[in-house]
Formats: C-alpha cells, structure tokens, sequence
C-alpha cells in the first residue's frame, strides 16, 4: 500500500510544501538551545532528593567543594533570595509554586536540593555526586492506592474547572433505563521524554540576561523568570528557535532557570545546565494517572439517554493541578441527561502539567471505551451508535458547533478501513495464529486561540520577513506561518524569511492547546491586509491582486518593484494583531507581560471543535498474546489545512503516540517509596519501527469562517485522543476482554 506523505489539497488546503527550516535540521546546523555557545561558561549539575516526603538534616558540601574545577554549591542555606513563583494552573507561570531550595522540607523524589557548577561537566558531575545530604525521611503516599491520600473536589479549587457540567436529571434517567453501563477505566502516569533534553544557559551583561533555554513560551519565560528573579523584563531575552520536542513539558517556567540564573550572577560567568534524562522524569511535569467512573444508559433503539462520568487525577501536595476533561467530553453527543464530578488526588509527587491533548486522551478513552461497550450490549454497529447520537449542539451549554463534520469523518474513514467487511463477532475473525479484531473511537480536540502580534516586511524585490514571538515545536509553525504570508502577498515561499523564537519580536502565543497556527496565521494575516491597505493608495483594496511578485489588476499588472517605485518606497513594514472575539481588549497588552488567555472550545455563544475518526486492527497472538497493530485509518476535518504535508506528518505521529499510549506507555511507580522506575529510555517503552506499519490519514475539507480570520482549527493535538480507545475495543473484538486499565500489555490478556 502507498500513502503520499504530501496529499494533494483538497478543496480549502494549502500545498503541501517542504518545511522551510528542513535542511538546517537533517544537515546538524539547526541550533538549539543547548548548542549556543557561551564565552567561560561554567557548568551545572542538579542533586535532587532521595526521598519522596520528609526534610533534609543536613548537607555537608566538604568533599564536593574541596574538588579541583568546583566553582560553587547553592543549596537552601545559601541560595540568594527570590520572588514569587505563581504555579500555572493558578493564572501563572511557574511549573510549581514552590520555589527551588526554598526549605529543607521534601515533596517528592527527585526534588531539586542543590546546585553544583563547575569548569567542566564532568567535574560537576563528580561535585554531585560527593554531595552528602542527611535526611529524615515520612512514609509518602504514591498512588490511588495509598494510605494518606488527600481526595479534594476540583470545581472552583482551579481556574480551569469552574463548574462541574451537568444538565437534565441523570439519577432518574439512568435509574429508568433499558439497558445500562457501569464501569470504571484507568490510565497511567506517562513522561514526555522528549529527545531534546532539559536545557538552561544564562548569560548576564550588567543588569542585561540572555536565557538560552527550550521554551514553548518564550514571552511567557521572560516575563516569569524576571518575576521570579525580581528583574526588569525588558532586560531578559530568551532564545528559542528550534525546539527537541516538547509535548507540553517546556510551556511553563520551570524551577531550575531561576536557579541557573542566580548561579550566572553569583559567578559573574555564562552557567549551562543540562538536566539528566531521568532527573527530567522529577523536575518538570508529566501526565498524570487518572481514574473515570464512567455510566452510561440508552433506549433500546440505541438513544443514549445519560451519561455519568467521575474522575480522579494524581496531583501533588503542592499544587491543585487538574487538566479536568469533561467540558469535552461532555459535548460529544446529545444525551439530554449529563453528571459529572472531577476530584483530585494529592499525593506525594511532582506536580503534573500538560501533555498533548491533556484533557482530551484520558477523558476520551474512558468515553470512547464506554462507547464501545454499549454498542456491543446494544447489538448495534458502534459507528451507527455514534451516528444516531450525533448533535449539532453542546448538550450542556446548548451552544452551537460552528462547524461539525464528525459523521463525515467516520465514513470516510470507516470505508478506507474496509469496516464493512468486519465480522460482529467477539473472536470469529482471525489470519493464521493471530486472532483479529477491528475497533474504532472519536477524536475531538478544541479549536483555540490567543491574542498574537506580527510584523511583516515586504521588500520591492519581493522579499518578506515575518516576525512574531512564536515557537515551532518540530509542527511546522515556521512553514505554515511563512505560507499565511506568501498566500497574502503573492510572493514564492522561497523569497519569505520567519524569524521565531525569540522574546524581543511582536508578542506571540504559548505553543500549546493547538494555538499557535490559527493564532499566528491571523495576526499575520492582519500586516499583511494593512501593506495590502498601503498598496492599494486610493483604491480599493479588492481592486487588484498580488501574485508571482506582481500587481495584476483589471486594466495592467506591473511588478512589485515598479509599484514600491511609484509609490517612493524600498519597503513596507506593518504591524498586526489579532485579537480573538470574546477576549477583552486589555488582553493583548497583557501578552507582552507573560499573562495568557486561551478562548474557543465550548462556549457560552458557540461551540468550536476539530474532529476525527480512527479505526484500528488489531492481532493478538493465540498462544502468547503477543499484541500487533498492523494497521490504522483516521479521517479528519479541522477547517482550513495550512499545509497537506505538515497536517498529515502531525495526524500520523498523533496516532502512533497513541497506540503508544494504549500498548507501551506507563511511568511505573514504586508504592513503597514514591519513586518513578523506569526513569529512562531502555525502560521507559515506546513504539519503534517494528510496532507500526501502515498509518493512512485522511483529511477531509471543511470551511469554518466563524472560528478564527484564518479559519483554521488545530491539529497538533488531535491525532492521538481517540487511538487507545480503538485499540481497546479492537483488542475486545479479537479476544473478548475488556482490558480498561491501560496500558494493555500481554500479560492482561493470558
């Protein structure tokens, strides 16, 4: 089977064109932040505690500062004094409220107890390494499971969760149904381990910083950290052009800059600070374990009648962090009788954060699972399930989509899957010693978006530069937004310059809940509608068109070169914004401060969603159990595509994340102590070559002119919400097992 990697464009898509930051990636001259060199830099070490909960007693630094090539060891007891850390499910920034070496007391394994900086890595690591810390160690709770978790109710405790969504009489409905759903699903704690590692380089010049640092939020860096360190922001600038993979993990401002900073200003010296991969697994974020209490009843004739769904996430002692799901999930189909409840469970870990798709991956598969189960109870074919409870409305809000194509989605990917040819039978379908089984889920992501600002300059020769504080990911953010400008203005991508990832251009948004191309695209849409306004003089705007570097009107065409001539100008350069309906004015002001505000999903006024279907075979060895995924189809519609090639390359690595997701990903705990195992890439499973073989991705075109001026939705996180939940209910299908704790490994199915 062939697949394109660049589909053609379909009616509203742009062509599938090469990233323009490609060759600078696969020839080694990409520079990322680690790789910016640094006159006399000094180099960083973290410690981090051997306990989970309990104090330090003592440190005794004799040894490891008695080290030839030991510059300095920052600890509690001599660490200079910060400013406030706001954690950023509180409105701030900070990855943790808790500011680093603020007290001997301990929160979790792995929390950062000092800093060691020396001449070289090496002898940093040596320095580390003789540190002695005496502690007194507590019994800590780890899990669901333990003794001395704290179950807290989320509604109003975040700025996220406000209200807990319900409509209608569930008791009653679900109480009075014909045929009815209780279960309970359960999914692990997983760390973004990305390639790139953690990385900060600090450089002061006077009373100026430099922050060499991979960052999903460059603005939003610079304004925290220099909260944090009670600086100007103006005087810091952070440096982010490419970015190792991130996944969420890099969005907020995490405890170890401030400390690589103040340890830079004590040297008088450049500081680099390259975090261990599995110290990575304890200072920064992570998805957290959750748990759904999940009902759901229905008519015989398939009208789901309620839907109940409690949750339960892990988060820490520190922090009230809960990425609560069921806004979501609660807008996928019209059931007229909804409850809900989100609870946290604190426990004595790291406080987690946004991972791709945070609310949507474990809120979707309890529902997409639970879906699965009632069709199967029902006797209806799952796809009809979803057909016959389609809506165009949020149940709960009674807001209307701006545009829904989740039907379409499943037929156009139920008919390249060949789901037709499916026998309903658990356990009739099989190839050789493999028993076969098909499943299929909803994919849904919000379309959102953020105040953002560019600057685009349009030169007579047909040269242009875009400018804005933005932040590619490895989504190819530099190519689509270089393409919004070339659409604009006539010109080849070749002749466009992006210039990202940099805290001294216009103000751009965080690179998370799929903001960056709708948000970006529109304020670069808006400089260029504004040279388009200077063009034109006295004539309408409308009147003429830009295209292959030329001026084409009704009457002539000329060239740029001759127009910017007559118009006695080398160059145009224009600044716009774009601020999204029902975000007040002040919030763009409030962007070049670091403070964020994301709107769109479900409204109060309208509901606005991308969506996808994906259908999943699955083989399950007959003796070992030895599960395969040979195969998978996604259909998707999400408004205008930017680019075919990069839409397609971030579908496809979405849906492999979330076979990952369903088979291999699982942060084992240790109960006893609180402590992350597999803290590594030997055991820290993910998909290679061997487990994936065809990914077949659909894109199917819509037109939403009500979302954003670019009428874009986004994608970046879309591809992997449903996965887990297909292969769920395609591993039933093979085997007759609901296996509703993932990850689904071998030993769950002997």
């Amino acid at each position: 089977m062939t697949i394109a990697a660049a589909p053609a464009p379909d009616r509203n898509m742009g062509n599938p064109e090469p990233r323009i930051d490609g060759r600078l990636k696969v020839t080694g001259t990409a520079q990322y932040a680690a790789d910016f060199p640094a006159e006399g830099v000094a180099y960083a070490m973290l410690v981090t505690s051997s306990i989970a909960r309990g104090h330090i007693v003592a440190i005794d630094a004799t040894e490891a500062s008695g080290i030839p090539g030991v510059l300095h060891v920052m600890t509690h007891e001599n660490r200079p004094s910060l400013g406030k850390f706001t954690f950023f499910g509180a409105g701030g920034e900070a990855s943790t409220a808790k500011p680093p070496l603020d007290s001997p007391r301990i929160d979790h394994e792995g929390e950062i107890v000092a800093l060691v900086i020396a001449e070289t890595l090496e002898v940093a690591r040596e320095a580390a390494d003789a540190l002695r810390i005496q502690y007194e160690e507590e019994k800590p709770a780890a899990d669901f499971d333990a003794e001395g978790l704290e179950i807290v109710a989320a509604k109003g405790r975040v700025a996220r969760h406000q209200e807990d969504p319900a409509v209608g009489d569930f008791d009653t409905a679900f109480r009075e149904a014909e045929v009815k759903i209780d279960v309970t699903y359960q999914t692990p704690p997983q760390h973004h381990n990305a390639i790139e590692l953690y990385s900060t380089t600090c450089q002061w010049n006077g009373t100026n910083l430099s922050v060499f640092e991979p960052s999903q939020w460059v603005v939003g860096l610079q304004n925290g950290l220099a909260r944090q360190i009670r600086a100007d922001a103006g005087a810091i600038e952070v440096h982010s052009p490419f970015i190792g993979g991130a996944f969420g993990s890099k969005g907020s401002v995490n405890p170890r800059t401030a400390l690589v900073a103040l340890a830079a200003k004590v040297l008088n010296r450049p500081v680099k600070l390259v975090v261990n991969r599995d110290q990575g697994f304890t200072t920064a974020t992570y998805r957290a374990e959750t748990k759904h209490h999940l009902r759901l009843a229905a008519s015989r004739s398939g009208l789901i009648t309620a839907y109940g769904h409690e949750a339960w996430e892990l988060s820490s002692r520190t922090d009230d962090y809960v990425v609560a799901g069921t806004e979501i999930s609660t807008a996928m189909y019209g059931i007229p009788n909804i409850l809900t409840k989100v609870n946290m469970a604190k426990a004595d870990r790291n406080t987690p954060g946004f991972m791709r798709s945070p609310p949507e991956v474990p809120y979707m598969f309890a529902l997409e699972s639970a879906m699965d189960e009632l069709a199967h109870e029902l006797g209806i074919d799952p796809v009809d399930l979803r057909r016959r409870n389609d809506t165009k409305i949020n149940p709960i809000t009674k807001a209307p989509y701006t545009s829904r194509s989740l039907v379409e989605c499943f037929d156009a990917a139920a008919k390249a899957f060949g789901w037709q040819n499916r026998d309903p039978g658990i356990g009739k379908m099989s190839s050789g010693g493999w028993l076969v089984g098909v499943g299929c889920a909803t994919a849904t992501y919000p379309t959102q978006m953020a105040p953002a600002a560019a600057r685009v300059r349009l030169a007579a020769d047909g040269s242009v530069v875009v400018q804005i504080a933005s932040q590619d990911v490895g989504t190819g953010a530099y190519t689509v937004i270089g393409q919004q400008a070339s659409l604009m203005l006539g010109v080849p991508l070749e002749k466009v310059k992006v210039l990202l990832g940099h805290s001294g251009l216009p103000a751009g948004p965080v690179a998370g809940g799929s903001v960056t191309t709708a948000s970006s695209c529109s304020a670069v849409k808006a400089a260029c509608e504004a040279i388009i306004r200077k063009l034109a003089g006295n004539r309408p705007p409308d009147s003429f068109a830009l295209k292959d570097g030329l001026v084409i009107s009704q009457d002539e065409s000329k060239s740029l070169s001759q127009l910017f001539s007559e118009l006695g100008f080398g160059a145009i350069e224009e600044y716009g914004e774009y601020l999204p309906d029902g975000v007040e004015p002040s919030a763009l002001a409030d962007m070049y401060k670091g403070k964020l505000k994301i709107v769109g999903g479900p409204g109060k006024k309208s509901t606005m969603c991308a969506f996808g279907a994906e259908f999943v075979e699955v083989r399950v060895h007959k003796r070992t159990r030895e599960i395969r995924v040979p195969r998978i189809v996604g259909a998707f519609a999400a408004g205008r595509i930017m680019n075919t090639r990069t839409a397609r390359s971030q579908l496809m690595g979405g849906m492999i994340w979330g076979i990952s997701s369903a088979l291999h990903e699982a942060t084992e705990v240790d109960p006893r102590n609180a402590r992350y195992i597999n803290d590594n890439l030997a055991d820290y499973l993910v998909p290679v070559n061997a487990d994936i073989d065809q990914v077949e991705v659909i894109l199917l075109p819509e037109e939403d002119d009500k979302v954003n001026p670019a009428g874009v939705k986004g994608i970046g996180e879309l591809g992997n919400v449903g996965t887990a939940a297909a292969v769920a209910n395609a591993v039933f299908h093979a085997t007759g097992k609901r296996i509703r704790q993932l990850p689904i490994r071998l030993e769950k199915l002997l």
